[in-house]
């Protein structure tokens, strides 16, 4: 069936997820007002250091629940019939640390006996405030999904997990850079407000991007005359801390762009 996202429940869009029928390029711009995740699945023995990672890293890692050992189902409290393994519209597979398929679900790969999966908050959480607030993100006017980039920040290590900063990035004029940091600094859940702007920032970071055309992951943006970059924390900083670290194991996440929708509000993660 065709499957529009205007309107959608968050339940709708993970029931397309989970029959095949979801074919959008991103998630942005979904479900305005609802909060959508990151996910990492690993092998149980390694669920302690990642939720010390993320307690050590609120600002890339914020922890939004779990499920339980061999559990593929997602706390009621978050989502009301979801499957961690069908329910995001595109997975990554990675293996001794390297990216080996995508796919659009993980029923081969969970193991009933010791999977766990974990959500990490996201920043599409917060892109319904800076819409109504007039300042619309751009790769949501332009039908694309967000840019995210590696930096050179080190991550507070945790165990077998360590690594790197990734950030998403968004580009406003200077003069809106405040309102920015004021309409998600309450998002603390979904990484608030963001941590460095403009060609300092950028610097500081170790990105060398000014026109936003050659991020690592998600697609080329525009920043046009007069604008800056404007970086925020990014979910996919865990599993790029997986790929870091090169587990031997099958270790699954979503794919950069393409979250998995939660009924709870962005209300309900703000300060």
């Amino acid at each position: 069936m065709t499957i529009s996202p205007t309107s959608l429940t968050p339940r709708a869009v993970r029931q397309a997820c989970r029959d095949g029928s979801w074919n959008y390029p991103s998630t942005a711009g979904i479900c305005e007002g609802y909060v959508q995740a990151n996910l990492v699945i690993l092998p149980s023995k390694y669920a302690d250091d990642f939720r010390n990672l993320c307690a050590r890293n609120p600002v890339p890692c914020p922890l939004l629940g779990e499920t339980k050992k061999g559990d593929p189902t997602i706390p009621s409290h978050l989502a009301a019939d979801c499957d961690i393994r069908t329910d995001a519209p595109l997975y990554r597979i990675y293996k001794g640390g390297k990216l080996v398929e995508e796919k659009k679900d993980i029923l081969a790969e969970w193991d009933d006996d010791d999977s766990v999966g974990f959500l990490i908050g996201c920043s599409f959480s917060f892109e319904a405030a800076l819409i109504n607030g007039g300042l619309t993100p751009r790769q949501i006017e332009i039908g694309r999904n967000v840019p995210m980039y590696r930096t050179k920040t080190p991550l507070a290590p945790a165990g077998r997990l360590g690594g790197h900063m990734v950030v998403s990035m968004r580009p406003y004029p200077p003069e809106a850079i405040e309102q920015v940091r004021d309409l998600t600094r309450p998002f603390i859940r979904t990484h608030g407000e963001p941590i460095a702007w403009g060609a300092e920032g950028a610097a500081a970071l170790g990105i060398d991007d000014p026109e936003g055309k050659n991020p690592d992951f998600g697609d080329a943006s525009e920043i046009r005359e007069g604008e800056v970059p404007v970086y925020w924390g990014c979910g996919v900083t865990p599993q790029l801390s997986v790929m870091d670290s090169k587990i031997p194991e099958i270790v699954c996440g979503h794919s950069p762009g393409h979250m998995l929708l939660l009924d709870i509000r962005d209300e309900d993660v703000c300060q």
